[in-house]
């Protein structure tokens, strides 16, 4: 992917939950450094992964203790971070609509 729109919220979130620092950094290389054009291929890389309507997909990061959602633009290469927190504050918000 080309951009991934921002990294400042991850690195905000792994300050504040440090356990999560290496999985978000592991998740941002993988995710740079990937070419994926449809959502299957993000399923390839990501199995556990969820995906959602209107190019949304759902990560579970260290062992689904926090989530990340994040909508894609395929054809433009890009990520833009819609949410990230614990599986307890994910389940609070609407992943579709955030």
């Amino acid at each position: 992917m080309e951009r991934i729109f921002a990294k400042s919220t991850l690195k905000a979130f792994w300050i504040a939950h440090p356990s999560s620092e290496q999985y978000l950094k592991t998740w941002y290389d993988t995710a740079m450094s990937a070419n994926w054009s449809t959502p299957n291929e993000v399923k390839q890389s990501y199995i556990n992964a969820s995906v959602l309507r209107d190019s949304r997909i759902v990560f579970n990061i260290k062992g689904n203790k926090y989530r990340l959602v994040a909508k894609f633009n395929f054809k433009k290469q890009w990520i833009f971070i819609r949410f990230i927190g614990t599986h307890i504050e994910y389940d609070k918000i609407d992943a579709n609509t955030i």
